[in-house]
């Protein structure tokens, strides 16, 4: 077994004075960094008066899990004789939110979009989606459903790369 640690620095930026006399009375504003990182601009959703402006961890969220599977598809991909030449993805969440305000997020769905190359199988590019969730780090850390609508692409042998 390999130990692997993570640090960031979080910082409340969000005081314009009163600090949180009230529930009106702060921003939602922080930034988040790392060493040698840039900055990540962020709030709370603007449902729960955030800055639309800035990211929100709710967002984050849903980029980590994408960026995993990416990630990890890419490396399967490689290790599977699939030439993978192209891949986006346009993740979507849905979050409950319940009457005390609570809340959890009921589900998470990965469309990605494959371009792979003429003579990579296509079957196989597809079934990699659904191994990617024996490695993810960030999905095998969660207990939010994740579901993949996946759209392989296939280059045409007169495409020149």
């Amino acid at each position: 077994m390999t130990d692997h640690s993570y640090a960031i620095e979080l910082a409340w930026t969000g005081n314009p004075g009163q600090g949180t006399k009230n529930l009106r009375s702060y921003s939602r504003d922080h930034d988040v960094a790392g060493d040698r990182l840039p900055t990540i601009a962020a709030s709370s959703d603007p449902a729960f008066r955030g800055d639309p402006y800035r990211w929100n961890p709710e967002q984050l969220y849903l980029s980590s899990i994408a960026q995993c599977h990416m990630l990890w598809y890419l490396s399967l991909a490689a290790t599977s004789g699939v030439t993978v030449l192209g891949y986006e993805d346009h993740p979507t969440g849905l979050m409950i939110e319940e009457a005390d305000g609570a809340g959890q997020f009921d589900n998470v769905t990965l469309h990605p979009i494959v371009t792979i190359s003429a003579d990579s199988n296509a079957l196989v590019a597809e079934e990699l989606h659904h191994r990617v969730a024996d490695y993810c780090f960030i999905a095998r850390s969660i207990r939010t459903p994740i579901r993949h609508i996946v759209t392989i692409k296939q280059s045409s042998p007169m495409d020149v790369r």
